[in-house]
């Protein structure tokens, strides 16, 4: 209970607390509903990395909840249900409105389908709804249903006039022809509750055509938070202004046979680019610029050779805006990035370290070989309409918002750390000092001064030398060697368009990558980040784990999970499977393992829904609410309250009407 000195020192805090709870009976009411909470199971938490744009298998995940649905649905109906029914009724789950239309055309007697699938329905959802708090429940429910569906998720089957009551409720939903929305709304609330918490560990962007759909997702999400990746710092670096990034996302977007996320997606004019490359380029094949993975995407079959030379024409700019960069800021040592200055135009010859490799592409004409890191007054122009375009994209400016919002460099809950990348090591395993904004950092100092200055960038005053500043340092988080969301010693992005040489092209990864497999290491982040290393685990994405080759997710002995499982499909050769979740809920943690998702078409009509599960910990004993960082909170708040209580009952405040 709370001392009359702990009340003193807080009287003024007090004072406003009792704004809130202004007499007895309400902050007692408080502390029991807080402590009641504290009693419930742990939500269920899910972590997916590497989402890269690929909208209808995030869209599946999360419909099928990883596969929780499919479990409840095996709890509640055991073997008084075929495979088959268990398989139609998650597909209605999942695409309510897509299964609702084939049921339509295909059952004889649809009036009594409906009262066989609401009840059925209803039962799945009282399920899932059974370790939340009825006002929690309450919040998450549709209006235009909330009054019976709370009726229908409290019944009492040991009554039979309440039996005669419900199924009152559910007849009368089909005799008044709103069966159909109303299995809609509670699919939807089944979804909604299954998932508690989803961790998104870093690179929504590139690769992938449905990256802006994913955000809308997202922002209609209830809740869920965003470790930045290299990639999406790419995306919110030139949102707020990099023109350097704006190129590279441009370039990639091309690169990749993916132009529908900028232009339908983020309204980005990419006329003026094609205009340019036309003029510049117009008798040009552009060969060594030819977009991957056209074949499958008919609209770039079409104008691959446009989309070539107006993929040169931007990797052109971005090489000189990056050279622009590293020559502003010599603390970030990349002079060894500058490699126009060291090309050769007449001979067509890249000259590094006394060594000479022919260019595969020797048609520049837009570098002066005097000044190769100069635009020229006619990119200059394109850059300000492209720049002008992502200024304008309220859609995409919107989005950066969000993850200002909700995400972070790192965040640590219920005993995750959770970071996309790296935290840059020295070889012997201690934490490398990073030189940023003029001073050194290491370790977490390190992560919480990089994150702080990603949001300088987009919030420091326009114009300010202190916006620009981090604005640079934005690209040097994409391809910085000491950056914790790259941590090679170079991107090789111009050799690898300019010459043939592979060990020109190689990229060598920083210590952390293979000390980060060892138990030692990762003790050693977890106790810098503040956690438990005997109780805690290390979640991270970025690399593609390789399971046809025999790699596992699970490293230094189970400490550090690595969640990339390659959502993305040009990633699924080197992976062999297409994405994992991971699964924390009261019981233990799980891995799931996806398989390529196909089409809506196939889950709703076949029922298909293929993943593999691996139990990674089971708990000894069910872990509820008070176990939790939001345990933790409660506890503080019920203690204030207390201390609320005894200032009211002493007289130190007075209570209020």
């Amino acid at each position: 209970m709370a001392t009359l000195e702990e009340v003193k020192a807080d009287l003024r805090y007090l004072e406003l607390l009792a704004d809130k709870f202004p007499t007895i009976t309400a902050a007692t009411t408080e502390i029991i509903n807080l402590e009641a909470i504290m009693n419930l199971p742990k939500g269920t938490e899910h972590f997916l990395s590497d989402l890269h744009g690929e909208v209808s298998a995030f869209q599946h995940v999360l419909n099928n909840a990883s596969g929780v649905i499919r479990r409840k649905v095996d709890d509640i109906f055991g073997m008084t249900m075929r495979e088959q029914d268990k398989r139609a009724l998650c597909a209605l789950i999942y695409y309510p409105e897509e299964r609702l239309r084939l049921v339509r055309e295909q059952e004889i007697d649809i009036q009594d389908w409906y009262r066989i699938t609401l009840h059925q329905v209803v039962a799945v959802a009282r399920m899932v709804s059974s370790k939340y708090t009825r006002s929690k429940v309450r919040k998450l429910l549709p209006a235009d249903f909330a009054y019976v569906i709370e009726e229908l998720l409290h019944e009492d089957q040991s009554e039979p006039d309440k039996q005669h009551y419900y199924n009152g409720i559910i007849n009368s939903m089909v005799d008044v022809n709103r069966a159909e929305p109303f299995i809609i709304a509670i699919c939807e609330l089944i979804k909604r509750l299954v998932i508690d918490t989803l961790h998104i560990v870093g690179d929504v962007y590139d690769r992938g055509p449905g990256a802006c759909r994913i955000m809308e997702i997202l922002s209609q999400y209830h809740d869920y938070d965003i470790q930045w990746g290299n990639h999406d710092i790419s995306w919110m670096g030139a949102a707020a202004g990099n023109r350097a990034l704006m190129a590279n996302v441009l370039r990639i977007s091309i690169r990749y046979a993916n132009v529908e996320t900028l232009e339908e997606g983020y309204s980005i004019n990419l006329l003026p680019l094609a205009t340019f490359a036309i003029d510049t380029y117009g008798s040009d094949p552009c060969t060594v610029f030819q977009s991957k993975d056209f074949e499958n995407n008919p609209r770039m079959k079409r104008s691959l050779q446009l989309m070539s030379r107006m993929h040169k024409a931007i990797s052109i700019i971005q090489f000189k805006l990056e050279g622009q960069t590293i020559l502003r800021h010599p603390e970030y040592g990349m002079n060894d990035r500058l490699l126009l200055d060291k090309i050769d135009y007449e001979r067509g010859v890249l000259c590094l370290d006394g060594k000479e490799y022919p260019l595969t592409d020797t048609n520049f004409p837009t570098i002066d070989p005097n000044d190769p890191y100069a635009l020229s007054a006619e990119e200059e122009a394109l850059m300000d309409q492209i720049a002008h375009s992502f200024f304008t994209s309220e859609k995409l400016q919107h989005h950066l918002r969000i993850f200002y919002q909700h995400g972070s460099l790192f965040l640590t809950r219920n005993n995750c750390l959770l970071y996309h990348a790296a935290i840059p090591l020295n070889p012997d395993g201690t934490f490398e000092e990073v030189l940023v904004d003029g001073t050194l950092w290491k370790g977490r100092e390190l992560m919480q001064k990089c994150d702080s200055m990603i949001r300088k960038a987009y919030f420091a005053p326009w114009g300010s030398g202190e916006r620009a500043q981090a604005l640079d340092f934005m690209w040097y988080l994409w391809c910085g060697p000491k950056s914790p969301l790259y941590n090679k010693d170079k991107m090789t992005t111009l050799e690898r368009y300019l010459t043939s040489d592979k060990e020109l092209c190689r990229e060598s990864k920083g210590a952390y990558y293979e000390l980060a497999n060892t138990r030692e290491t990762c003790e050693n982040i977890l106790r810098e980040f503040g956690l438990n290393p005997a109780k805690s685990r290390i979640i991270n994405g970025h690399i593609p784990v390789r399971t046809q080759l025999g790699e596992s997710p699970m490293r230094a002995e189970g400490m550090r999970l690595v969640i990339d499982g390659g959502f993305s499909k040009a990633y699924h050769k080197t992976t062999g499977i297409a994405g994992y979740t991971l699964i924390y809920n009261s019981h233990g943690i799980q891995l799931v393992q996806h398989e390529a998702f196909n089409s809506i078409d196939d889950a709703v009509s076949k029922g298909i829904d293929i993943h593999s599960r691996f139990q990674l910990e089971k708990f000894n004993h069910r872990m509820y609410v008070r176990e939790t960082d939001r345990g933790s909170e409660l506890t503080q708040q019920v203690r204030e309250l207390e201390k609320l209580l005894y200032a009211y009952r002493n007289g130190l405040i007075k209570e209020k009407k």
